[in-house]
């Protein structure tokens, strides 16, 4: 089969990416956790869904989830782990600013929706800062149909998420 350039492929994520998602943490770490390369060894080892959308052998975005029982010391994922019996978290989703616009956060939402689906899991769920606002997480997330369950503040106390879910 002959793929054309530039059409994106999401799969799963393995160690030879591992420079190409520090990468793309880093350039939006405004927004998300900072990670180091030991750190995302670990998280990867936990995860329970961590893929990656490929365009022309290139890593253009990533997204990193995780299941309840993990060991997993972030608060927001304990807040969801105190709450909820069941879930999928989604720690962070990053898509290169050159890519930015070609919906590629959608087509992983979609693939983790779908992998939930046949998971039988019925709350995935995340976080946005809401202090400071990311607006465009925010209806993102919307479109996918998160709600708001909670809220918290993070990063000794100079940020504040919004906690949300959503069924598959």
């Amino acid at each position: 089969m002959n793929v054309a350039m530039d059409t994106p492929a999401i799969r799963d994520a393995n160690a030879a990416d591992h420079a190409a998602i520090l990468a793309l943490n880093l350039e939006s770490e405004a927004l998300v956790s900072p990670t180091d390369a030991e750190r995302l060894r670990q998280l990867d080892a936990q995860s329970a869904y961590h893929r990656v959308v490929e365009i022309d052998g290139q890593v253009a975005a990533f997204l990193l989830a995780f299941r309840e029982g993990a060991e997993y010391d972030s608060p927001n994922y304990r807040w969801f782990a105190e709450r909820y019996p069941q879930f999928l978290y989604i720690d962070r989703i990053i898509v290169s600013e050159r890519y930015q616009g070609r919906q590629l956060g959608r087509a992983l939402y979609e693939d983790l929706f779908a992998v939930a689906r046949a998971g039988a899991i019925e709350t995935i769920a995340c976080e946005f800062y809401v202090v400071p606002f990311n607006e465009g997480s925010s209806r993102f997330h919307a479109k996918f149909g998160f709600h708001e369950v909670g809220q918290q503040w993070v990063a000794d106390g100079k940020k504040q998420v919004s906690l949300q879910i959503a069924t598959p």
